[in-house]
């Protein structure tokens, strides 16, 4: 099969799970989200105390563990790390922050447009303008620190402690927190979540699947295979939400969504330039720490504390609208990325003169 097959007929069968996660349970249009799957998970963890959105969701061990394995099943468990560790934990933190106020990530924010959901189409705008930021800075030789090689069990410790929390959940499932009522308490079966799980993480792994990737291949490379793949999911939502009569038209009285169109574009700008300095989307991050990426893993535990931050101290969204304290945190946020990105740029300029200084004296 071809790459763009391949791509196609992943996206197809994401879409697929989607639908079903969120027929069998899932909130609407949140059948995959990463953001609001790590934010019930940091509640299950009770790292933040807001009742309705705490539920260790089986999801997210899936995405690692389904990477983990495949990459195992076809040797690419390649561990690295080392690559600006702070830089990227900041970054995620910060990504996480932003998809809180969008009240969704890339990911959910197809299933929104799929869903009829005019507001994920301004999201949509303002992730697409993140990444043409992001992308000039990589176009002028932005770069983090260089990673390393690490050994297998440096690059096996976090899938196998994810598979270890999640062996806990079973097993002592009266220690972490659930929700009774609110957005966390509806969710599908446990064995359809670890399912799906698990099988879009390891398409994910063998595809390269990223909402991030797909705007660079398109606007950089011309490339539209994976755009093609994403379109393929959308259209898959798109049909099911017809059929099951849950597709609606419009901006107001969207499932677990706001109206405010400047936030919701700006909190998405914040997410698609983090997600090019990282090297991907959250989904992506998930499923490069089960691979071995050490860097990934990182950028994981701070959107973990992103999404308990976000809602310990009111930074994050709801269907009335943004915060002030989230609106404070996106405008931060994207002063953080864009004097950081400038203050790397100058030194890799300044490495590069030295260098060329260096030569011309030889």
């Amino acid at each position: 099969m071809s790459k763009t097959l391949i791509l196609i007929v992943s996206g197809a069968v994401m879409g697929l799970l989607a639908l079903a996660l969120s027929h069998y349970g899932n909130p609407p249009n949140m059948g995959v989200c990463v953001a609001c799957f790590l934010r019930d998970t940091a509640g299950g963890m009770q790292l933040h105390n807001a009742e309705p959105l705490q539920y260790m969701r089986p999801e997210i061990f899936g995405f690692v563990l389904g990477a983990f394995l495949m990459a195992l099943a076809f040797k690419e468990f390649n561990p690295r790390a080392g690559s600006s560790p702070l830089i990227r934990f900041s970054l995620g933190f910060l990504m996480m922050i932003g998809c809180l106020v969008f009240l969704g990530c890339p990911l959910r924010m197809v299933l929104r447009i799929a869903g009829g959901d005019m507001n994920a189409v301004i999201g949509l705008a303002g992730f697409a303008c993140g990444i043409g930021v992001g992308a000039l800075f990589l176009k002028r030789d932005f770069m983090l620190s260089a990673n390393q090689p690490q050994t297998k069990m440096e690059g096996a410790i976090f899938p196998l402690l994810c598979a270890l929390i999640f062996a806990l959940v079973l097993w002592k499932r009266e220690v972490f927190a659930v929700s009774q009522q609110g957005v966390a308490a509806m969710h599908a079966p446990l064995v359809l979540s670890l399912a799906a799980g698990l099988v879009i993480g390891g398409l994910v792994q063998r595809t390269r699947f990223c909402f991030i990737g797909m705007v660079n291949h398109l606007f950089l490379f011309r490339r539209w295979s994976m755009m093609l793949g994403v379109m393929a999911l959308m259209g898959v939502v798109l049909v099911g939400n017809f059929v099951l009569e849950q597709f609606h038209f419009g901006f107001a009285e969207q499932p677990i969504a706001h109206t405010d169109g400047v936030w919701n574009f700006l909190s998405m700008v914040l997410v698609g330039w983090c997600g090019v300095y990282l090297g991907g989307c959250p989904l992506r991050q998930l499923v490069s720490a089960g691979q071995g990426d050490g860097d990934a893993a990182v950028v994981t535990l701070g959107m973990l504390l992103g999404a308990a931050t976000a809602h310990n101290f009111s930074l994050a969204s709801n269907t009335a609208g943004p915060t002030t304290g989230g609106k404070i945190m996106i405008v931060i946020g994207l002063v953080f990325v864009g004097v950081m990105g400038w203050l790397v740029l100058k030194r890799a300029t300044l490495e590069r003169r030295r260098t060329d200084g260096e030569k011309s004296n030889r």
